[in-house]
């Protein structure tokens, strides 16, 4: 940071503190949780008795600092808002834990179906480096070469934050497209494996897929997570319940060793083929490794535990491909999405006079040099008409993946909307005490908000992460002392 940086924000921060308005944008960013990127709103709203018209509250933000008020982004990632992406975490854990251990409308009986946990990896492109626990990376022979005339092993010993884990070791051997399309058709990869699996069960025990479901409902849920070598895994749940779903035990024939044996096959049926090309077509399908592991109530040896797995998968809900070296926002034009005259070393001419973000210049994107091949891959085969339903240039920071990050099937647990709303009830609840509940049939809740901007001035940021970290350590005091 240069020096007139630095003045810039410590003059700005001056500013915020001895603002008249101070103590009422502190207490909105406190409620927002210390949200990075606010989003600023200007309007008004009324709560309206629907029989008489009497105007029960009215809030209007002319009377706010600056006039507008400030709401949380919302933005599921860390790198991106560490504030928001704590409520995504905490959301998702208890929705994971609820499909395990039941509450928040899941009944607990719940915890006593069969139930795994099982990661799904995608195939290997080419060698990379990797920490093999003080083992040499890949030992092979050292005069041994590739056609490209580079060592086709490795005999370093990589620490765990190595720079060159998940680095091709010969760039030019490793399969990008093949690792794009593998990336871009992992959501159906994921969706015909759930069909698979059921199909497995059904066949393990002589059924029809149509008997089988008449008396078990298979659920499951599942996160993605970027590997080093910026392909992903997928970390899931998979139960197995009765008709009704989590309210309902399976048959007692539907256990937790008919649950471990369907998988292995499940996964090796999966094949998809991607689009007809010049370059070629590609067979997709899982990788070999596989972890298969029973749920139980508490850890033991052989199995993982209830809180263990959905800790880990709310873990990893707000990690986005930033984890594996590369760009947490697009690399395509706002404006247009790359959808127009957008290159990668130049801005779209519809953006000029938008005021949004150019389109950014690849090489000096701060990415490792396998994201940025990875993302040239997306960039070149997204300009191809065989490729265009992949959306390969929108998803190109995403190194071609366009999936959810955490899903779940219907019947698994509540829903985030559930919880989101919940939270709002209460929110609403403390700031119009007295009043009748919103969505009451005798209120109207009438208003007109248009967007005022995004974001914080350099000093509204640094107070903004100091309010995020008191408002975290308040919040992990209280669990603690709940807890206890």
């Amino acid at each position: 940071m240069s020096a007139n940086d630095e003045h810039d924000w410590m003059t700005d921060l001056v500013r915020v503190i001895n603002a008249p308005g101070y103590d009422r944008w502190r207490s909105m960013v406190a409620a927002t949780g210390g949200c990075a990127h606010p989003i600023h709103l200007a309007g008004e709203s009324a709560i309206v008795d629907a029989g008489t018209g009497e105007v029960l509250h009215s809030y209007t933000t002319a009377d706010e600092p600056h006039g507008r008020l400030l709401i949380a982004c919302g933005n599921r990632r860390a790198s991106v808002c560490p504030a928001c992406s704590e409520v995504y975490r905490a959301d998702t854990f208890h929705l994971i834990r609820a499909g395990l251990s039941g509450g928040k409308g899941v009944p607990e009986t719940v915890s006593s179906h069969p139930r795994a946990f099982v990661t799904l990896t995608a195939p290997s492109f080419g060698p990379v480096h990797s920490h093999r626990d003080g083992r040499a990376c890949r030992p092979r022979k050292r005069d041994k070469v590739c056609e490209h005339g580079r060592p086709v092993g490795c005999h370093a010993r990589h620490e765990p934050r190595d720079d060159q884990l998940g680095q091709p070791i010969c760039p030019d051997c490793y399969d990008y497209i093949g690792a794009v399309l593998w990336q871009a058709h992992a959501g159906a990869l994921w969706h015909r494996f759930t069909l698979a699996v059921r199909q497995e069960l059904a066949a393990l025990m002589g059924m029809s897929r149509r008997a089988f479901g008449k008396e078990v409902r298979v659920s499951f849920a599942k996160v993605a997570e970027y590997q080093r070598r910026g392909l992903v895994h997928f970390h899931s749940v998979i139960r197995l319940d009765g008709p009704a779903g989590a309210q309902e035990p399976p048959p007692l024939w539907a256990d937790d060793d008919l649950l471990v044996r369907a998988v292995p096959p499940a996964v090796a049926r999966v094949r998809l083929s991607s689009p007809e090309s010049d370059l070629g077509q590609w067979e997709l399908t899982w990788g070999d490794q596989l972890d298969i592991r029973p749920i139980l109530l508490e850890e033991k040896a052989e199995g993982v535990s209830e809180r263990a797995v959905a800790g880990y998968i709310a873990k990893y809900a707000t990690k986005g491909a930033e984890a594996s070296g590369t760009v947490d926002h697009r690399v395509s034009c706002p404006a247009c999405g790359g959808r127009g005259r957008l290159t990668l070393t130049a801005t779209c001419g519809r953006c000029h006079g938008t005021g949004l973000k150019p389109g950014l210049h690849l090489d000096a994107l701060p990415v490792t040099e396998h994201a940025r091949r990875m993302i040239r891959t997306c960039w070149d085969l997204g300009g191809r008409p065989e490729f265009a339903a992949l959306r390969l240039r929108p998803w190109a920071h995403m190194l071609g993946f366009r999936g959810h990050f955490s899903s779940k099937s219907r019947a698994y647990s509540l829903k985030l909307g559930d919880l989101r709303g919940a939270r709002a009830q209460h929110r609403a609840a403390r700031e119009h005490h007295g009043l009748p509940a919103l969505g009451d049939a005798t209120t109207l809740v009438l208003g007109h908000w248009r967007l005022a901007g995004i974001g914080h001035t350099p000093g509204e940021a640094i107070m903004a992460e100091h309010i995020r970290q008191s408002v975290q350590t308040a919040r992990a005091t209280r669990a603690e002392r709940e807890g206890g």
